[in-house]
């Protein structure tokens, strides 16, 4: 199905671009900064999130199916849309890149790598794609009771976007009970520490993939994070993740 077919099927309402215009930019990247994520509140509207979600049952819409507990990552499942990418999800990925490459320059600046991301998602692809990796990695997840997903980072091959966003397309407490987004992170020399992100329905979270800077006394270090999701008690959870680097 292409692209445009999707976005003619797609519920109407405000566009993608317009929406994000809406965010306070600067408050989003004081928050990535400080806690390595930030919240970005009812970007997608309930009828958006169920129409994605609708996804899952159409193989035609994915490369690959991965169940969780074949390969010690969990329980449940997921799978990796394919190109042409739905409508919905092809315009939240340009749309936040754009608005996300300043901070991961700036953070990469902080690090001291010399990668630098281009203005346009489109350039970057194109980077990853001469570099062989070529599968889209936007994803569809869905957990059930016992379901959960372990700590880890969505790492492709050697270009590596440094942010993602995860949209949650259930309502916690009527489409499911559990199943809390739940971060980590491990600084140099001190125990871990975790975040629980209260997301609701249409929410978006950005957080850091693999590394974020922080600012210490004699300048900045890197510190170490993983994502995951607690285990879901009852009913059904879809989550849709936007990553921004392709796969080898």
């Amino acid at each position: 199905m292409s692209i445009t077919r999707e976005k003619e099927i797609a519920p109407v309402g405000e566009n993608i671009e317009t929406r994000l215009e809406s965010v306070n930019w600067d408050r989003a990247a004081a928050a990535l900064d400080a806690a390595g994520w930030t919240m970005l509140e009812g970007v997608l509207s309930p009828e958006e999130c169920r129409f994605i979600a609708g996804h899952y049952p159409d193989n035609s819409h994915f490369r690959s199916r991965v169940v969780m507990a074949q390969h010690s990552f969990g329980r449940g499942e997921y799978k990796y849309f394919t190109y042409p990418l739905p409508g919905l999800i092809a315009d939240l990925r340009r749309t936040l890149y754009a608005r996300l490459a300043p901070i991961a320059n700036r953070w990469n600046e902080a690090m001291g790598l010399d990668v630098r991301y281009p203005a346009g998602h489109s350039q970057f692809i194109e980077r990853c794609h001469q570099a062989g990796q070529t599968r889209p990695t936007p994803l569809l997840l869905q957990y059930g009771p016992d379901d959960y997903n372990c700590l880890h980072q969505d790492l492709y091959g050697e270009h590596v976007f440094p942010l993602q966003v995860a949209f949650l397309l259930s309502e916690p407490g009527r489409d499911f009970t559990g199943g809390e987004f739940v971060l980590t992170e491990q600084r140099p020399r001190m125990q871990s520490r975790a975040e629980v992100v209260p997301l609701r329905q249409g929410d978006g979270v950005v957080f850091a993939v693999h590394q974020r800077p922080v600012q210490g006394t004699r300048g900045f270090y890197r510190v170490n994070l993983r994502h995951g999701v607690s285990r879901v008690r009852s009913g059904q959870r879809h989550t849709a993740g936007v990553i921004f680097h392709d796969a080898q």
